[in-house]
């Protein structure tokens, strides 16, 4: 991204962002409610168009390629993909779901080969729900969603893989099983770029080499996560006075008086 800007009705929700994200780099993006996370990703994505400024992803320029396309390399976790198939397929069974990431559609359109569905099971498997498979997906828990999710987005066997909030609603231990399976997935020969986002500093794994902070659709700092996650900018982009430390390669923070 080069100077990014976005403007909805008559506010800035993103300015002037610079960013970039090179193979082999692993980012988690951090920022409170409202900080124009969730914007940034759709533009990403090609689902919103900035007001000003150049968009690159996977060496295609927006603007001069077709984003349908680019959407098949792309795999994307979110609470809105969750939210249509809720509201608009409760009965589709979570295989449909899975296989549907390999079109990056909501549905399956196309014809569905022995060998795609061969791989659908193989992805319940590594992603421990394989008696998910048939059930539909809204009677599942957030958890099974999630990994469900998942599975879906790396159908399609993505470069890049966008993480939007994956661990939103889960217990303690679903948490930690969805980031191992995250950690698998980057760590393997054929393994994605992630893109993680998140507003929960616990959640960023040892995977992760930079992060990007964002504060009222600015960029507050970016670059390798050693510089970046500190006491001064952790507290500077929440409001609040925190302490970092950091275990097995893991932060945690808590906040001091």
């Amino acid at each position: 991204m080069q100077t990014v800007s976005w403007r909805r009705d008559d506010r800035w929700i993103l300015q002037n962002i610079d960013w970039t994200v090179r193979r082999g780099e692993h980012w988690a993006l951090i920022g409170s409610n409202g900080a124009g996370k969730t914007a940034l990703l759709n533009i990403i994505n090609g689902y919103a168009w900035p007001t000003s400024g150049n968009v690159s992803v996977l060496g295609k320029k927006f603007g001069h390629c077709d984003v349908r396309e680019l959407r098949k390399s792309i795999g994307w976790v979110s609470s809105a993909l969750f939210d249509q198939y809720y509201r608009f397929r409760q009965n589709e069974p979570a295989l449909n779901v899975v296989l549907s990431g390999k079109y990056a559609s909501i549905g399956i359109y196309e014809h569905v080969s022995d060998k795609d569905r061969e791989e659908a099971y193989a992805l319940f498997e590594f992603f421990r729900c394989e008696e998910l498979a048939h059930q539909p997906f809204h009677v599942l828990s957030q958890g099974e969603k999630q990994r469900v999710l998942l599975a879906r987005a790396w159908m399609a066997k993505p470069e890049l893989l966008i993480l939007d909030e994956p661990c939103t609603g889960l217990d303690l231990l679903a948490r930690e099983r969805l980031l191992h399976a995250v950690q698998q997935l980057a760590e393997a020969p054929d393994g994605p770029t992630v893109l993680y986002v998140t507003h929960h500093v616990e959640e960023i794994i040892p995977l992760f080499t930079h992060a990007f902070l964002l504060q009222d659709g600015q960029v507050l700092a970016s670059g390798k996560i050693e510089s970046v996650l500190t006491d001064h900018l952790l507290s500077k982009l929440f409001g609040v006075t925190i302490h970092l430390t950091w275990q097995r390669g893991r932060p945690w923070v808590k906040l001091t008086d």
